[in-house]
């Protein structure tokens, strides 16, 4: 009866996942701010504002992880050397449905941890227009 047991037990084992299984629908994100590099009067201001600007830092984060990045370089040479280079990276797109998981200040820095479930991104597509937002229109944060 006891190998019966220690037989059943192994087989049981034997059938868990090595890896914890993911769900290949959600990504997550994590965005950073500095509260003292943050513009206000007060260090609650200062708070508040990195608070935002790391909520901003993930969702960027996430619409890199969603439609990549698209990166420009040039590089000039001159006299057969190589002289000025330049990269520059920009993302562009529409996060919609992200959940905030987590916001939290270490030390001078505020993190937030954010994560995007894509069917539910995908549902949600259908809802809502998007409009362009003039570069320079100025917010009260």
């Amino acid at each position: 009866m006891r190998y019966w047991f220690m037989l059943l037990v192994a087989l049981l084992v034997g059938c868990q996942p090595l890896t914890e299984i993911r769900n290949e629908n959600l990504i997550t994100a994590v965005g950073y701010a500095s509260i003292s590099e943050q513009r206000g009067s007060t260090l609650e201001e200062k708070r508040v504002r990195a608070m935002r600007a790391s909520k901003i830092d993930a969702y960027r984060e996430l619409t890199e992880q969603v439609y990549g990045m698209r990166i420009s370089a040039r590089a000039a040479m001159e006299d057969q050397q190589l002289g000025t280079e330049r990269t520059d990276g920009a993302v562009d797109g529409i996060i919609r449905g992200a959940e905030i998981l987590r916001s939290y200040p270490v030390g001078d820095s505020f993190v937030t941890e954010m994560q995007l479930d894509l069917s539910k991104m995908d549902r949600m597509k259908q809802h809502g227009e998007v409009f362009h937002v003039p570069a320079n229109q100025e917010t009260l944060f």
